[in-house]
C-alpha cells in the first residue's frame, strides 16, 4: 500500500478544484488531435497542454516505442525494465496534462521497439518493418478518429531515425487510413475507414543538443498561439508542459524555460480542403457541438438537441465552482446528447457518432467528479500470485451518501470478485486469483485520462434524477497477477578465463515468495554439484570460448526473476524476466598490480563487472574521494557520474593530482550536459561534441581502425584484434571527443557508413607520472551483452599507468 507521505503527494498533485475545472474543460470541443513520436518525452507538451486545457481538445500522444533502448539516469534498469519506467513516466506525464496515450510497440520483444539510436529512416524500418508500423497507425487513426495529426519531429537528415521513420509512417497512415481497401482486416474488427482533417508538420527545428536537422523546417501556414494562463492553476501552458516533463525523469527532463513558449507554428501538409494558410488549428472543424449543428440536411430535433447539449456545457463551465447549478447544467447536457444520438441518421453517426459518445463519458465523469462520489480503490496487496487473494476497498466521498452507487471491479479474465460488504462510505471485495490466471503482462497497449488503466479497475455507477452516470477509476496501485515464486541467480553471470586458473564457482538459487524446489540445468560438458549446503558449478575438462546458459526451473517449467522498481515520481512495478546463469569463457588477461576505484553514478554496472572478472575493485563513496588516492592505481568514473554525484565534481582537483602523481584516471561516456567542464572537468582540456549525433557510430558492426597498434592500451595485457569488434550490440559509441589538448592520443577511428571517419571514441594522454583516457566506447551496454571484446578492452583500459 502507498505511504502516507505518498498520499500526501497524490492529493497536493491533484486538488479537487482543479481536477472538477479540467473534468468540465474537457466538454468544450469535439475535436480530437494525435501527436505522434518514437519515444517516451517526444512529445511537444507545451503545445499539448494548450490544445487539453486551454482549448479542450482531446488529445491523445502515439507512442511506437517504451524508450527501452535509451539511457537511465535515475538508476540501473536497462532494456525491458526501463521500458516499464518510462512506460510509467508516459503515463504519469499524460495524466498531468490530462491526455491520453496509445502505443504502438509493446516492449523489447516486439519488433517495434527501441533498438537504439538511429540515423535514417530506412535503417529504422528494416527493424521496425515498414508495413508494420504503418498498419500499427493506421490502427490508431481508425480506433481514435483524430482529426488533427502532428508530428514533433521532421523526415530529414540530422534526426533520428526513429523521429523520421515515424513521422514517414504517420504521413503515409493519413492516406491509408481512408482507404477501404487498405489492411481489410481492420473491419472484422469493427474499424472503419476514418479520414484524417488534418496533417500538419512542426515549423521548427529539432535540433540542438543531441539532433542536427540539416534542412530548415517548413513555412508556416498557421500558428498556434497561446491566450493567457490556465484558469484553474494559473500556470503557463508551457510551464504545465514542464509539469508533464519532469516526469520524464529517466531521461533527465523537467526545467524551468525562463521565458514560457506561446507559439508554435506549423505547417499544414495533408488536408482535405483547398485552403493552405489557415487563422486556428480549428478553422473548418467541428469544434463544438452546436458547431456540429450547422448542417441545415440534419433533422431539426438533432440540430436542436446539439445546440442544447452546447449551450447546457457553456452554463455548466461559466457555473464552475458552484457544483449544484453544474449538476443541474450537466444532466440537461447529457439529456439533450441521449436526444442526438436517438434522433441522428446513419450517415452523421458514421461521421460524428464517435464525438457524441465521447462527450457521454466526459459528461458523465464531469458529473460523478462534480458531486464528489469517489476517493480512491486500494487493493491489499496490490500484487498477487494464482490461487491467492486480495482484498479490495473502494473508499466513496461524501457525496455518495446522498445518491445510489454502485461499485464494480472489472477484472481480467482468471480473476474473480465477491463481495463482502456494503456501507455508505465503502464496499469491500475479496479478490481471488484462479490456479489457472495468467500473469499480467508488462506493457499496456494505452492509458487513459478518464480512468480505466492497467490490468484492474473499478466502474463506478451513480443515479442523478433518472440519469445513470458511469465512470472508471484506477486502483491506488496498479495491479498485477505474477508468479508465486521467483528465482535469482547468485551471481546471474559468470566471467570464466579459458587458461584454467579458476574451474569450478559457487553458485546460489535464491527463491522469494512461496516455497518452491529450483532445479538447474547446465549442458556442454558444465556440471552442478551439492557441496556445503550450496552448488558448485563445474567446467568441462575441455573449456570452449563462448557462451554457457544455466537455467533454473520450477516444477518443469522455467524459472522468473521478479525485479521490483520503485522511484517516487512513478510508484512501485515489478518486472518480469526468465532467470538464467550466463557463463562466459573468454581468453581474458588481467593486469598485474591493478587496485581500481569506480565511481559510480547509478546509471551503468561497469564497477560490477570489473569485479567479477576478478579484479580488486572498491565502490568509492564521497569519504573515498575526499581521503588518499594514491591507495588505488585506476580511478574508474562511471558514465553520466560528474552530473549525478557533486561529490565527484567537488573530487575534480583531486583527480588530477591522482593523475600527475603517476595514478590512471579512466573516464566513461559523459553528455556536455553531465557536469561536464571541456576546460575543468578533465586533466587536459577535452571537448564533447555536439549536436551528439554528429559525434556517434550507431553501427554495431562499423569497421574500426586501430591507428596507434603498438599504444600500450591495446597490446596488453589483451592484445586487441579485429575479434574483440565483432558481436557488438546496439552501437559502438556516443557522445564522442570532437576536440581534445594535443596531450591526448587518438587510438580509434570508426563511422557510420557514408560519414567521416570519427578519431574521438577512445583517447589517452601521458600526464605527469600518470595518464587519463577517455572512452566514449558504450562498454558498459556490452559488459551486460557479454561481449568478449569488451571484456578484454576493458582489462587493458584500467590497467596502472
Amino acid at each position: 500500500m502507498l505511504t502516507a507521505r505518498q498520499r500526501i503527494e497524490k492529493q497536493r498533485a491533484a486538488p479537487a478544484l482543479v481536477r472538477l475545472h479540467r473534468a468540465l474543460s474537457r466538454l468544450k470541443s469535439t475535436v480530437t488531435m494525435m501527436n505522434t513520436g518514437a519515444h517516451p518525452d517526444d512529445e511537444q507538451s507545451g503545445m499539448l497542454a494548450w490544445f487539453r486545457l486551454g482549448l479542450g481538445m482531446r488529445v491523445i500522444v502515439a507512442c511506437s516505442t517504451r524508450g527501452e533502448g535509451g539511457q537511465n539516469a535515475l538508476g540501473p534498469e536497462r532494456f525491458g525494465a526501463l521500458g516499464m519506467v518510462r512506460s510509467r513516466e508516459m503515463e504519469e506525464a499524460a495524466r498531468t496534462m490530462d491526455i491520453d496515450v496509445t502505443w504502438l510497440g509493446h516492449g523489447p520483444e516486439d519488433p517495434v521497439h527501441d533498438f537504439g539510436f538511429s540515423k535514417d529512416g530506412d535503417a529504422t524500418f528494416r527493424r521496425w518493418g515498414e508495413v508494420r508500423t504503418v498498419e500499427r497507425l493506421v490502427r490508431a487513426y481508425r480506433t481514435e478518429r483524430p482529426d488533427i495529426v502532428i508530428p514533433t519531429f521532421l523526415d530529414v537528415p540530422g534526426q533520428h531515425g526513429h523521429h523520421r521513420a515515424m513521422t514517414r509512417a504517420a504521413e503515409k497512415a493519413v492516406v491509408l487510413a481512408a482507404d477501404p481497401d487498405a489492411f481489410p482486416e481492420h473491419a472484422k474488427e469493427g474499424l472503419r475507414p476514418w479520414q484524417v482533417a488534418k496533417y500538419y508538420l512542426p515549423s521548427w527545428s529539432g535540433g540542438g543538443g543531441t539532433y542536427d536537422d540539416e534542412v530548415p523546417p517548413p513555412e508556416a501556414t498557421v500558428t498556434v498561439t497561446v491566450n493567457g494562463r490556465e484558469p484553474a492553476t494559473g500556470a503557463e501552458y508551457d510551464r504545465i508542459g514542464e509539469w508533464s516533463r519532469y516526469y520524464h525523469a529517466s531521461q533527465g527532463m523537467g526545467h524551468w524555460p525562463a521565458e514560457a513558449e506561446t507559439q508554435w507554428p506549423l505547417h499544414l501538409l495533408l488536408s482535405p480542403r483547398e485552403a493552405r494558410y489557415e487563422n486556428s488549428v480549428l478553422d473548418a472543424l467541428p469544434a463544438t457541438l452546436a458547431a456540429l449543428a450547422d448542417d441545415d440536411a440534419l433533422p431539426y430535433g438533432l440540430t436542436t438537441a446539439l445546440r442544447a447539449a452546447g449551450e447546457a456545457i457553456d452554463q455548466a463551465i461559466a457555473a464552475f465552482p458552484h457544483r449544484q447549478q453544474i449538476v443541474a447544467h450537466l444532466l440537461r447536457a447529457a439529456r439533450e446528447v441521449g436526444v442526438a444520438l436517438a434522433e441522428a441518421p446513419e450517415t452523421f453517426l458514421a461521421q460524428h457518432g464517435h464525438r457524441l459518445e465521447r462527450k457521454v463519458r466526459e459528461i458523465d465523469a464531469a458529473l460523478i467528479e462534480t458531486a464528489d462520489v469517489f476517493d480512491r480503490a486500494v487493493l491489499s496487496p496490490a500484487v498477487i500470485a494464482p490461487g491467492e487473494t486480495a482484498e479490495l476497498t473502494v473508499a466513496l466521498a461524501p457525496g455518495a451518501e446522498d445518491i445510489v452507487v454502485s461499485a464494480e471491479p472489472v477484472l481480467p479474465e482468471g480473476v474473480s470478485a465477491s463481495a463482502e460488504s456494503i456501507g455508505s462510505s465503502s464496499r469491500m471485495f475479496e479478490l481471488q486469483a484462479g490456479d489457472d490466471a495468467a500473469f499480467s503482462p508488462l506493457y499496456t497497449p494505452s492509458w487513459s485520462a478518464l480512468g480505466g488503466n492497467g490490468p484492474a479497475f473499478i466502474r463506478l455507477a451513480a443515479e442523478f434524477e433518472g440519469h445513470t452516470a458511469k465512470a472508471d477509476f484506477d486502483l491506488e496501485e496498479p495491479f498485477a497477477v505474477l508468479p508465486a515464486s521467483s528465482v535469482t541467480m547468485e551471481p546471474e553471470a559468470l566471467i570464466v578465463p579459458l587458461d584454467g586458473s579458476v574451474r569450478q564457482w559457487p553458485v546460489r538459487s535464491i527463491v522469494s515468495g512461496r516455497a518452491a524446489d529450483v532445479s538447474l540445468s547446465a549442458g556442454d560438458g558444465w556440471s552442478l554439484v551439492k557441496y556445503g549446503g550450496g552448488l558448485v558449478l563445474k567446467a568441462p575438462n575441455a573449456l570452449s570460448p563462448g557462451l554457457t546458459v544455466v537455467t533454473p526451473s520450477i516444477d518443469g517449467r522455467p524459472a522468473f526473476r521478479l525485479t521490483p522498481i520503485a522511484y517516487p515520481h512513478v510508484g512501485r512495478i515489478v518486472h518480469t524476466q526468465p532467470e538464467t546463469l550466463r557463463v562466459l569463457a573468454l581468453d581474458l588477461k588481467l593486469p598485474h598490480g591493478a587496485r581500481i576505484g569506480y565511481v559510480g553514478g547509478g546509471a551503468d554496472r561497469v564497477g560490477l563487472w570489473l569485479s567479477r572478472m576478478g579484479l580488486d575493485v572498491v565502490e568509492m563513496d564521497a569519504r573515498m574521494l575526499a581521503g588518499d588516492l594514491s591507495q588505488f592505481s585506476t580511478v574508474v568514473v562511471g558514465i553520466f557520474a560528474f552530473g549525478l554525484r557533486p561529490d565527484l565534481a567537488a573530487a575534480t582537483e583531486r583527480l588530477h593530482r591522482f593523475v600527475e602523481d603517476g595514478g590512471h584516471l579512466v573516464t566513461l561516456y559523459h553528455r556536455p550536459s553531465d557536469g561536464w567542464n571541456p576546460n575543468a572537468t578533465p586533466p587536459r582540456r577535452l571537448e564533447i561534441g555536439s549536436p551528439s549525433l554528429r559525434w556517434r557510430v550507431t553501427d554495431p558492426n562499423s569497421e574500426v581502425t586501430v591507428l596507434e597498434p603498438d599504444h600500450p592500451l591495446l597490446t596488453g595485457p589483451n592484445v586487441i584484434g579485429e575479434q574483440d569488434w565483432s558481436g557488438w550490440d546496439k552501437e559502438r559509441g556516443l557522445y564522442f571527443a570532437a576536440r581534445w589538448d594535443e596531450a591526448y592520443l587518438p587510438l580509434l577511428s570508426m563511422h557510420d557508413a557514408n560519414e567521416q571517419p570519427l578519431t574521438g571514441a577512445l583517447i589517452s594522454a601521458r600526464i605527469g607520472q600518470g595518464r587519463h583516457t577517455h572512452t566514449s566506447l558504450v562498454l558498459h551496454h556490452q559488459l551486460d551483452k557479454l561481449v568478449p571484446g569488451a571484456f578484454r578492452l576493458m582489462a587493458n583500459l584500467v590497467q596502472p599507468a
